[in-house]
C-alpha cells in the first residue's frame, strides 16, 4: 500500500468523453492493468481442475522457493495480502499495548492497522521532500522508550535512506519492519528490498508489479522468526511441518490466524515471478519514456520529476510528477481526465485521517508529507502499456503544462 491495497483510481477524476482537436473520438489510456501471464492462467485452471486449492500446495511452495533465491533469505511465508504480512510481523515482534511504532504518514492504512490492532501507538512523521520516504532524522528525534519498531515504506519502489534507518534501529535496539509493498524487484546497494531488515513485507495486489489479485508474502530476516513465522500463519498449528512430512500429525501449538495465500493465488502468481526481471525492465522502459520526455517541463519549473537515490535501483513501480500548487494538480487532473488519460493522486497522509488521528500521534513537523502529498500525480504506468498509450499521456500532459515564459521554481 505504502502499501497499497486500496483501489488504484481513489481520488481521480472521473473520466470524460474524449475527443480530439477534430471532434473525432479517441482513446482512452487506465491507470493501470494487473500483470497477468497466459502459463498463470492455465496454472489455475490446472490447479483448480486438480483439486488444489487450499493453501500450501505445490505453487505456494514454487513461490516461496523463488522469492527465497532472489532476496537470498532462509524464510518466506506466503500470505493473503500484504496487510497480513504486515499484521504478522506484529505478531512476531509481540507488539502491545503501550508500545509505540515510528513510521511515515505517508502510507497506506494497512501500516498503521497492523499495529494498532495490537494495541500499539502509531508514531507518524515526515518524509523526505525529494523522494517521499520516511526521514532518519525524524525518526532519531522520535524514539522513546516506548519505541518497539520502525516501519519503513519504500515508496515508489524506491529505497529509503537505508544506511541510517538500519543504524537508528541497530543503536536504538529495536526492530526495522520493510513494507517493501512497492518494491519487489528493487534493491539498496545491490540488495533486494525487504531483505535487509528484521522483517520485510511484499504485495501482489492487482495495483502491484506482480499480481494474484490480492496477495502477500513476509520475509523472515532474522532466522530467530522462522518457525514462528509459519505457526502463527497458519492458524497457530505446525501444519506447514505435517505438509513437509516432518510430523505425523498437526496440532494447535500456540494462538495465531488464517494469514496463508491460498493455491489459485499462488498458481497465477508463480509463472510472473519467474518473469520478474522481464516484467521489471519492461516498466523502467516506460519510466525512462516518461523521465526524459519531461525533462525540460521541469527545467522550466513546471513540474518536478521523481528522484531515485545513486544507492537504489528502483522497478518503476510509480511514475509521478509533483506540481507546483495543490491547486494546479487538481486542475492537471481534471485536465487529463478529459484528455482521456486517468491519472491518480496517492495517499491522503494519515496522521489527518480520522482513524490516525484517534490511534496515532504526530512528532515534529508534518510539512513535506502535506505538501507533497497535495501536489503528486501518479501517471499510467503498466508493463505492457503500449508505446502508442505511452505516447499520448506524454503529450497530453505536456499540452496542458503550457509553458510559460517565465516559469517559477516547484518548491522542495
Amino acid at each position: 500500500m505504502a502499501h497499497t491495497d486500496a483501489h488504484p483510481f481513489a481520488g481521480r477524476a472521473a473520466l470524460a468523453d474524449s475527443r480530439d482537436p477534430a471532434g473525432a473520438p479517441t482513446r482512452s489510456v487506465p491507470f493501470l492493468r494487473p500483470t497477468t501471464t497466459e502459463a498463470g492462467v492455465a496454472a489455475v485452471a490446472a490447479a483448480a481442475r486438480a483439486g488444489l486449492t487450499k493453501a500450501g500446495g505445490p505453487a505456494t511452495r514454487r513461490c516461496e522457493r523463488l522469492l527465497r533465491a532472489h532476496h537470498d533469505v532462509d524464510t518466506v511465508v506466503m500470505t493473503h495480502s500484504c496487510t497480513g504480512a504486515l499484521e504478522l510481523s506484529a505478531l512476531l515482534l509481540g507488539i502491545g499495548e503501550g508500545d509505540e511504532v515510528i513510521m511515515p504518514s505517508f502510507a497506506f492504512a494497512s501500516s498503521a492497522n497492523a499495529f494498532v490492532l495490537r494495541g500499539a501507538t502509531p508514531v507518524f512523521v515526515d518524509v523526505q521532500a525529494d523522494t517521499m520516504n520516511i526521514d532518519p532524522a525524524a525518526v532519531r528525534a522520535a524514539l522513546t522508550p516506548r519505541t518497539r519498531a520502525l516501519v519503513v515504506v519504500h515508496y515508489a519502489g524506491v529505497a529509503a535512506a537505508m544506511d541510517e534507518l538500519l543504524a537508528i534501529a541497530r543503536d536504538a535496539g529495536i526492530a526495522l519492519v520493510e513494507d517493501a509493498a512497492q518494491a519487489l524487484g528493487s534493491s539498496h546497494r545491490g540488495r533486494p528490498l525487504g531483505s535487509l531488515g528484521t522483517l520485510g513485507t511484499i504485495s501482489f495486489d492487482a495495483t502491484k508489479n506482480l499480481s494474484s489479485g490480492t496477495g502477500g508474502a513476509l520475509l523472515v530476516n532474522d532466522p530467530a522468526f522462522a518457525a514462528e513465522a509459519e505457526l502463527l500463519r497458519d492458524y497457530g498449528t505446525d501444519r506447514a511441518r505435517f505438509a513437509r512430512g516432518e510430523i505425523a500429525r498437526y496440532r494447535w501449538v500456540q494462538a495465531g490466524s488464517n494469514l496463508a495465500m491460498n493455491e489459485l493465488a499462488a498458481a497465477y502468481l508463480a509463472p510472473q515471478l519467474e518473469h520478474l526481471e522481464r516484467i521489471t525492465q519492461r516498466r523502467r522502459r516506460i519510466w525512462r519514456r516518461y523521465h526524459d520526455a519531461f525533462a525540460e517541463a521541469e527545467r522550466a519549473g513546471l513540474v518536478r520529476r521523481p528522484v531515485v537515490p545513486e544507492t537504489c535501483e528502483d522497478n518503476a513501480h510509480i511514475y509521478a510528477l509533483t506540481t507546483p500548487t495543490a491547486e494546479g494538480r487538481t486542475r492537471l487532473l481534471h485536465e487529463l481526465a478529459a484528455d482521456g488519460v486517468e491519472a491518480a493522486f496517492h495517499y491522503v497522509p494519515l496522521h489527518s485521517a480520522p482513524a490516525g488521528r484517534r490511534h496515532g500521534r504526530v512528532h515534529g513537523s508534518m510539512r513535506n508529507t502535506d505538501e507533497g502529498s497535495a501536489r503528486l500525480l501518479r501517471l499510467p504506468l503498466w508493463d505492457d502499456m503500449p508505446a502508442a498509450a505511452v505516447e499520448q499521456v506524454i503529450a497530453a500532459v505536456l499540452a496542458r503544462l503550457a509553458f510559460p515564459s517565465r516559469p517559477a521554481a516547484v518548491p522542495g
